[in-house]
C-alpha cells in the first residue's frame, strides 16, 4: 500500500500569481494508444477500493474524536494543517482528515460519511473519477477530498453543473467548512467582477464549469503578453507590475468536477469563445433576402442535408447559380464569396435550429439552450453569421456579430489543472476517452444500500401522438396509486407539447425546463409528493435530488418515465437515476416512437423496419434498436469532440493572445 496520496500535492503548490501546468498536445494516434490503455487497465481497476486498513484507520480515529470537545477537535484540525502542509498528503495524516471531517460533519450538518464515501473521497485524493450511482451523496463526498487539500493550503475548486447546484451544495456544506476553519465562495453568473475575485479567494470555491473557463480566458487575456507565470511573479516582487492584482483566479489547482462525463464529454463538443461587440457587417436586408433565396432551395436538387451531422452542403450548380444571381444585384455583389456561404448559413438556420428546441425566444433576443443540459445560455452565440440568421428568421432585433478574442476547449481547461478529479454516476461507458484525453481512471464505488429501484418494460410506439397517449395513460396509472411522477423530455417543446396532452385529461402538472428555470428549487421540492406529476427537459437529469413525501415509500416511490432515448445512455441512467436514491423504492421506463430522433437519425434501416413490422415487439427489439443506434451517436459525438480540439489549437495558434499555447 502506497503512503503518499500524490506526491506532486503538496501545499507549496499554491504559492506563486498564477498556477496550472503546460498543455500537452496530444495527436490523434496518441489519443488512440491511450484509449487502447485504458482498455487493458480496467481489468485492475477495483484494486484500490479494497482498502480496509484505510477504514479502519478511519475508524479507530473517529472512535477516539467522537468524545472530544469541540475545542479539542479543533486543536487536531490545526495540528493536522501544520502536519499536512509539512509532508504533504501522507495516507495517515489523510485518514486522520477523513476522521475529523467526518465528525465535524456530524456535528454541523447532522450527516456522517459511510464507507462508501470514505473510498469516493480517496479516489478524488488520488486523481480518479469516483463512478458512484446517483443517490450516493457525492456533494457530501466532495467535503473530504475538498477539505484535506485545504488543510493541506491548497486552492479548491468544486465545480457542479449549474448554479443552482452550486449555490445550493456551497450553502449546505458551509457551516461543516466553516467548523474546519476554511471560507466558502461562490460564483455565479451574472456576479459583479470584484464578488468573483473574492468568491476566488476563498479556500474552497463552488464554481460552474461555464464561468470558471470564462474567467480563466479573462485572466489569460489579461495576462496576454506575458508568456510565463515566472515573469510576472519577478515583475511583481519587484513592484513593477500590479496586473496580478486584477486577475480573477490565483490560478488551477485543483478541481473536483461534478457530474465528470457531463463536463467533461458532452459538453466539450463546444468550445469556449470571449468575444467583443463587432461592427455589423450583414444588414437585416440582406439576411431577409438570404433567408428568402434559402427558402426557395430545394433539398437533393440544391443542397444536401444532415441532421445528425447538423450540417448542409450546397451543390456545384446551386453555388453558379447563387453567384449569378449576386452580379445582378449590387447590395450582393459586394459580398462576394461571403453571399454563398451566407445563403448555406441561412439553409441551417431554416432547416437545423429549431425554436422552443435549439433555443428560445425571450424579450426580443435569441437565448441559446443547452441540449445537455436543459438550460439557457443568455450569453452565449452562434459564429458565422448564424445567430443574426435566426434573429432575422424570428423577426428580433439584429444583433452585431462578435469578434472572436480568446477561447479554449473544455479538454485543455481542465488539463491544465495540477490537480484533477471528479465524481459521476455514468463514467463507464466513456472510461477510455476520459483517460485518453485527461489521463483520468474510472474507479467504481459500490452502493451504500441495495437498490430496490425497478425497471418497467419500454413500450415502443408508431409516432409521436401514440407515445404521448402511452404516456399520458402511465401517468394516470401511477398516479391513482398515490405515487409521483417525474416525465423527461429532450426539448422545451415537448416537454410543452406534453403539458397540452395532460392538460386535456385533467392532469394536474408542473413544468421545469429553460422558460421556468428561475422556480427550479420549488419545483424540485415538490416533485417527490404524493400524486405530483412534473414534466420535465434535461434541467431535472443531473444533480437533482428529488426527497420523497410523506407515504410515497410505501406507495412504491417515485416513477420516471423517459419520453425519447438521447444520444448516449448515461444521459437515460442520469434520468433513470432520480429514483430509488439511497435505497428508496422506485421505478423507471422508456415510452418512446419509432420517429424519435435518435432511431431517425442513427438507427439502420433494415432494424427499423424490423422493429415496426414484427408482430411481436420483444424487449430484445428494444434493446438492439437502442443500443446500435446509441453506439453510432456516441461514435459520431466523440470524433466532433476530437475534431474540437484540434481545431482549437489552430485556431489558438492564430489567435496568439497569450504568448504561448492556451
Amino acid at each position: 500500500m502506497f503512503n503518499t496520496i500524490n506526491p506532486g500535492l503538496h501545499g507549496s503548490l499554491s504559492n506563486g500569481p498564477y498556477a496550472e501546468k503546460q498543455d500537452v498536445v496530444q495527436s490523434s494516434w496518441d489519443r488512440r494508444l491511450a484509449a487502447l490503455y485504458s482498455r487493458l487497465l480496467k481489468p485492475v481497476a477495483h484494486w484500490n477500493l479494497t482498502n480496509e486498513g484505510f477504514l479502519r484507520r478511519i475508524e479507530s480515529f473517529s472512535n477516539e474524536l467522537a468524545t472530544a470537545s469541540q475545542d479539542s477537535l479543533q486543536q487536531q484540525v490545526n495540528l493536522l494543517v501544520q502536519q499536512l502542509r509539512k509532508h504533504g498528503l501522507l495516507l495517515p495524516l489523510v485518514a486522520e482528515g477523513f476522521a475529523l471531517i467526518q465528525e465535524m460533519s456530524w456535528r454541523t450538518l447532522k450527516k456522517r460519511h459511510y464507507p462508501v464515501q470514505l473510498l469516493g473521497g480517496l479516489v478524488l485524493l488520488k486523481g480518479q473519477i469516483a463512478e458512484m450511482q446517483t443517490g450516493e451523496g457525492k456533494s457530501l463526498t466532495a467535503t473530504l477530498a475538498a477539505g484535506v487539500a485545504a488543510m493541506a493550503g491548497i486552492p479548491v475548486h468544486i465545480v457542479p453543473v449549474n448554479d443552482y447546484l452550486a449555490a445550493r451544495d456551497a450553502e449546505e456544506m458551509q457551516p461543516l467548512y466553516e467548523a474546519l476553519g476554511f471560507s466558502v465562495g461562490v460564483v455565479q453568473n451574472g456576479q459583479e467582477i470584484e464578488d468573483k475575485r473574492q468568491s476566488y479567494r476563498a479556500d474552497i470555491t463552488y464554481c460552474t464549469n461555464k464561468e470558471l473557463g470564462f474567467d480563466y480566458l479573462r485572466d489569460r487575456l489579461l495576462l496576454s503578453d506575458w508568456p510565463s507565470a515566472s515573469r510576472l511573479a519577478v515583475a511583481s516582487a519587484l513592484g513593477g507590475d500590479n496586473r496580478h492584482k486584477n486577475l480573477l483566479l490565483r490560478g488551477l489547482h485543483f478541481a473536483i468536477v461534478d457530474e465528470a462525463d457531463s463536463v467533461m464529454i458532452d459538453e466539450a463538443r463546444t468550445p469556449l469563445i470571449i468575444s467583443s461587440q463587432g461592427k455589423p457587417v450583414l444588414y437585416p436586408e440582406i439576411l431577409n433576402i438570404a433567408l428568402s433565396v434559402a427558402a426557395n432551395l430545394q433539398e437533393d436538387r440544391d443542397y444536401d442535408l444532415s441532421e445528425k451531422r447538423r450540417s448542409v452542403k450546397l451543390k456545384n450548380a446551386a453555388k453558379v447559380q447563387l453567384k449569378d444571381l449576386a452580379l445582378k444585384s449590387p447590395e450582393l455583389k459586394k459580398l462576394g464569396p461571403l453571399w454563398v456561404e451566407l445563403v448555406n448559413q441561412a439553409l441551417t438556420a431554416l432547416h437545423l435550429y429549431e425554436r422552443d428546441k435549439h433555443y428560445l425566444v425571450k424579450e426580443d433576443q435569441i437565448q441559446i439552450v443547452d441540449e445537455y443540459t436543459g438550460r439557457l445560455m443568455p450569453d452565449r452565440s452562434w459564429e458565422q453569421g448564424l445567430h443574426q440568421l435566426i434573429e432575422a428568421k424570428e423577426e428580433c432585433t439584429i444583433t452585431n456579430p462578435r469578434e472572436t478574442l480568446a477561447r479554449i476547449t473544455y479538454q485543455r481547461l481542465f488539463r491544465r489543472y495540477l490537480h484533477l478529479c471528479g465524481m459521476t454516476g455514468t463514467a463507464n461507458e466513456v472510461a477510455d476517452e476520459l483517460w485518453a484525453v485527461y489521463r483520468l481512471k474510472v474507479s467504481p464505488i459500490p452502493t451504500n444500500k441495495p437498490s430496490q429501484k425497478k425497471a418497467n418494460r419500454t413500450l415502443l410506439a408508431d409516432d409521436q401522438q401514440q407515445k404521448w397517449h402511452n404516456v399520458v395513460d402511465m401517468v394516470k396509472q401511477q398516479i391513482l396509486q398515490g405515487r409521483p411522477v417525474l416525465v423527461g423530455t429532450r426539448s422545451v417543446e415537448a416537454s410543452e407539447q406534453l403539458a397540452v396532452y395532460l392538460t386535456e385529461a385533467a392532469i394536474v402538472h408542473q413544468v421545469l425546463n429553460a422558460r421556468q428555470d428561475a422556480e427550479e428549487a420549488q419545483l424540485i421540492e415538490q416533485a417527490g409528493c404524493a400524486g405530483v406529476v412534473t414534466v420535465a427537459t434535461n434541467m431535472a437529469g443531473r444533480g437533482t435530488d428529488i426527497k420523497l413525501g410523506a407515504g410515497v415509500a410505501d406507495a412504491g416511490g417515485l416513477h420516471v418515465i423517459l419520453t425519447e432515448f438521447h444520444d448516449s445512455a448515461r444521459v437515460d441512467r442520469q434520468l433513470y437515476g432520480r429514483c430509488g436514491r439511497q435505497g428508496d423504492p422506485g421505478s423507471f421506463q422508456a415510452i418512446v416512437a419509432m420517429d424519435d430522433d435518435l432511431f431517425r437519425h442513427y438507427a439502420p434501416y433494415w432494424l427499423l423496419q424490423f422493429a415496426s413490422h414484427t408482430t411481436v415487439q420483444s424487449d430484445r427489439t428494444y434493446f438492439w434498436l437502442r443500443r446500435i443506434s446509441q453506439q453510432r451517436a456516441e461514435k459520431q459525438n466523440a470524433m466532433i469532440r476530437y475534431q474540437t480540439i484540434d481545431h482549437d489549437l489552430q485556431i489558438e495558434r492564430m489567435l496568439a493572445f497569450s504568448g504561448q499555447q492556451l
